[in-house]
């Protein structure tokens, strides 16, 4: 009777000791849970657009904003909007190419990284083709958007947007959206300046596009791809290809607003970090939603089994 009694007293002990566990366990997995969404906003918010906002190029103040983040970072050479986006960055570039992989426009450390212009093509954007790439983010930050061109109402709602290098604003008009391999040398690899090789590429380029229209092309135009990795396939590439114009064109999606209406708005480079380090946090969260349940369901009914034996 007393070696019954003691047993009993071990087996609430152990039981006491276990549910301990077990509510310190959905404790932990809560505040991890709560760090990991905390983290992820966190990151989203340090690649917005609004972050870089204080130093975009405007009419008014002459490029001045612009420059002070130049003095911030010299790697900075560009501006770019993808109108009726978020896509409205500072564009960077520097010798290696995967300095901005993880590193921001302000050339502070990063996972968001920034906009960047391959290390091969002149800074003045004057060569035939050129690339700038951006991480593939979720809730439309960087170049999270530009994957939605493969839907063919939102490419051919948004046709224009705008470049600014050198003190100036330049115009882009958007004539292609592709999908490509990341280990496609024909498309991000130099073009040679001989005609041949301009054509060459601009063919190839066209062949693989879902979409394209017709804006008249030629081999003394300037062409700008914007390139993100796809969620569609691993090594996969979509690429929002444009020609680099004298003229500048309106944001219409600006001036539909300003009358009330409602806008359309819309790793390595090349494998994409960023989005794979947020899924997985996701993923670790749920695992661990899923199994401590589990887990405290076992040991429940482990210790009911114990009790019914020692009576």
């Amino acid at each position: 009777m007393r070696a019954n009694e003691l047993g009993r007293g071990a087996i609430k002990v152990i039981s006491s000791f276990v549910n301990l566990v077990v509510l310190i366990a959905i404790v932990l997995l809560f505040t991890f849970a709560g760090y990991a969404l905390w983290d992820t906003k966190q990151l989203h918010n340090s690649a917005d657009k609004a972050h870089y906002a204080v130093y975009k190029p405007t009419a008014e103040d002459g490029g001045a904003s612009f420059e002070e983040l130049r003095v911030i970072n010299p790697e900075v050479i560009a501006w770019l909007t993808v109108y009726g986006t978020n896509i409205d960055y500072p564009v960077t570039q520097s010798e290696d190419n995967m300095k901005y992989i993880n590193t921001n426009a302000e050339g502070q450390y990063s996972l968001t990284g920034a906009i960047f212009l391959g290390s091969g093509y002149r800074s003045d954007f004057f060569d035939f083709e050129c690339i700038v790439y951006g991480h593939h983010m979720e809730g439309n930050v960087m170049f999270g958007e530009i994957t939605k061109f493969a839907d063919r109402t939102m490419f051919d709602a948004h046709r224009y947007g705008n470049l600014y290098f050198d003190g100036t604003d330049h115009g882009i008009e958007f004539f292609a959206f592709v999908h490509a391999d990341a280990y496609d040398g024909a498309i991000f690899t130099e073009t040679a300046n001989e005609a041949e090789a301009k054509q060459t590429f601009l063919e190839g380029l066209l062949s693989k596009a879902l979409y394209q229209r017709d804006i008249g092309v030629t081999l003394e135009d300037h062409i700008i791809l914007l390139s993100t990795c796809s969620s569609d396939s691993t090594n996969g590439r979509d690429i929002l290809v444009g020609r680099i114009t004298k003229e500048v064109f309106e944001n219409s999606f600006v001036k539909a607003k300003t009358n009330g209406q409602k806008g359309l708005v819309g790793v390595d480079i090349q494998s994409g970090p960023l989005k794979e380090f947020t899924q997985r946090q996701l993923i670790i969260s749920l695992a661990l939603s899923a199994l401590l349940p589990l887990l405290a369901l076992a040991i429940h009914h482990k210790r009911n089994r114990s009790e019914r034996k020692s009576r």
